[in-house]
């Protein structure tokens, strides 16, 4: 019981933080930071609002008992793929600072889908 709790609020984390970053990226004339982040990590502004959606899709993937797994696995991907993006471009500190965030899908898929018995 309290490893469905724990798995549900996570997961209640995991998805709100999927939508909240997708949302952000699609709305990037309204709030300059995150097309100010990816250019940082030399994404281009025109694949931003496609970055945006797949995060977007990745958090409804998480949602449904099917696809839990896979939203987590690529989840859990695009934070490595941050990760190196900033290591490459010599920004350690967004690289640490997604360390949280990559424990996040793993411990998920670990914990695994609450509402299953």
């Amino acid at each position: 019981m309290a490893k469905n709790i724990i798995a549900l609020l996570l997961m209640a984390l995991s998805v709100s933080l999927s939508f909240k970053h997708g949302w952000d990226s699609l709305q990037v004339k309204d709030n300059p930071a995150p097309a100010k982040m990816m250019s940082e990590l030399g994404i281009s502004s025109a694949l931003v609002p496609l970055l945006g959606g797949i995060t977007i899709a990745i958090g409804l993937l998480t949602l449904f008992p099917k696809t839990f797994f896979l939203g987590n696995l690529l989840n859990a991907l695009s934070i490595v793929a941050i990760m190196a993006l900033a290591l490459q471009a010599g920004n350690f500190k967004i690289a640490l600072l997604e360390i949280p965030f990559l424990l996040l899908p793993l411990g998920l898929i670990y914990l695994r889908y609450p509402f299953q018995g």
